[in-house]
């Protein structure tokens, strides 16, 4: 063999080796990391294998969609891990169904678990009204901070559960208090990590076990996509397949393989978003007609610097109220450009009001006592002009005072 092929050879090698590292940018691993390798055709895109039924004799691995294992669910679970800083990662077909078989992981009978006060409504939903029947005790915070989770700790504690940013008011979490409570009583902590993204927060960094994601918001981005993602230790993730094989909540590989093409551009549309959310918030926050605004990048924040210390970007993500006499449902139905929708995180604005949709399973009082009022908007923000968005705000306002 020549001494160029040598050469060639070992740069080859090095290159491979490189490729599973954390040295590449943000905008590489979003594109390459986990790609599916066209070794027939050399298409630049990943095949999709949509296959069922695999081989089972003679094959290194016994491959079926519900074991999570088909060629392109295995390699989209690398490239979410790599998003995360995480060594593995599992893809399921909703963010819900990540955070039941996460949860059920590592709960059982006679187990105990502390969760954040404000959360997604669905989550508190699944934990109201499932946990009792498995026998599994649960505590809900009075706020954020680290001491109302160290007063509820039992003997019995399995899991520290929080969400930062939170849903719907973007209240900031202390991951590395959290994480060093957690260690020091030996605890698994998760966290939904759906608001930040990877590209504005990664909580392994900060000594947390389990971030999960409705990879239906920013990683699918688009509003065509319902699905969900865990990201995690080997050894945790190996432990959360063993009850997720069970449940059958994998995602179809068509999605999957949808899901890994939005991921490519994940980088530049949260930062884009993010951008955009900062200049609406300080315009709200100007506004007479607004009462409150909730962003984390806001200096009026109560948690500002605790944001600033734990996330690369504050989210594209806020929330306002509007002044009393303003009717919610009125202002929203006055809106042009923005869209008031159901979900969040798509290349398109959105609102929602959080008493109807996402937390309409908790009862009134519950949503007081998480500060969930009537008046509420929950404001998701696009990749269009700022000016635009405030242009339409402007005129939905007016219609409302009219």
């Amino acid at each position: 063999m020549s001494k160029f092929r040598v050469e060639i050879g070992i740069l080859a090698v090095k290159f491979n080796e490189m490729k599973d590292s954390k040295e590449f940018g943000i905008n590489t691993i979003c594109v390459h990391t986990g790609e599916v390798k066209d070794t027939q055709f050399k298409g630049a895109v990943s095949p999709m294998f949509v296959s069922t039924s695999y081989a089972f004799e003679g094959v290194d691995v016994k491959r079926y969609p519900r074991y999570f294992n088909t060629p392109n669910q295995e390699m989209l679970c690398k490239k979410i891990a790599a998003l995360e800083h995480t060594e593995d990662g599992l893809i399921f077909g909703s963010g819900m169904a990540a955070i039941s078989s996460a949860m059920f992981a590592f709960l059982k009978t006679g187990d105990h678990v502390i969760l954040q006060q404000v959360i997604y409504g669905g989550t508190f939903n699944l934990v109201v009204s499932e946990f009792e029947k498995y026998g599994i005790e649960y505590s809900f915070t009075e706020s954020d901070k680290v001491a109302d989770f160290k007063a509820l700790i039992k003997k019995n504690t399995k899991i520290l559960y929080i969400e930062t940013p939170s849903n719907p008011l973007l209240g900031i979490t202390d991951l590395n208090a959290i994480s060093s409570l957690a260690s020091e009583h030996k605890i698994i902590t998760m966290i939904d990590n759906t608001f930040a993204s990877p590209i504005n927060q990664n909580p392994a960094d900060f000594g947390i076990d389990i971030i999960l994601h409705s990879a239906t918001k920013y990683m699918g981005g688009h509003s065509d996509i319902s699905a969900g993602a865990i990201a995690a230790s080997k050894e945790h993730i190996a432990q959360i397949w063993k009850t997720a094989i069970n449940f059958g909540g994998n995602l179809s590989d068509y999605t999957v393989w949808l899901l890994e093409r939005s991921l490519k551009t994940l980088n530049i549309r949260v930062k884009e978003q993010t951008k955009n959310a900062h200049e609406m918030a300080v315009y709200l926050e100007n506004n007479a007609q607004i009462d409150r605004v909730y962003y984390p990048g806001l200096k009026s924040h109560p948690q500002y610097a605790l944001a600033k210390k734990q996330m690369k970007g504050f989210g594209a993500m806020l929330s306002f109220e509007l002044r009393e006499g303003i009717d919610a449902m009125d202002f929203q139905n006055a809106l042009k450009l923005i869209k008031p929708s159901m979900s969040l995180a798509g290349l398109e604005s959105t609102t929602v009001s959080p008493a109807q949709t996402t937390h309409a399973l908790l009862s009134e009082e519950e949503r007081l006592e998480r500060g969930i009022r009537d008046g509420l908007i929950r404001f998701s923000v696009g990749i269009e002009e700022s000016q635009d968005l405030i242009e339409d705000i402007e005129q939905a306002l007016l219609a409302c005072a009219k």
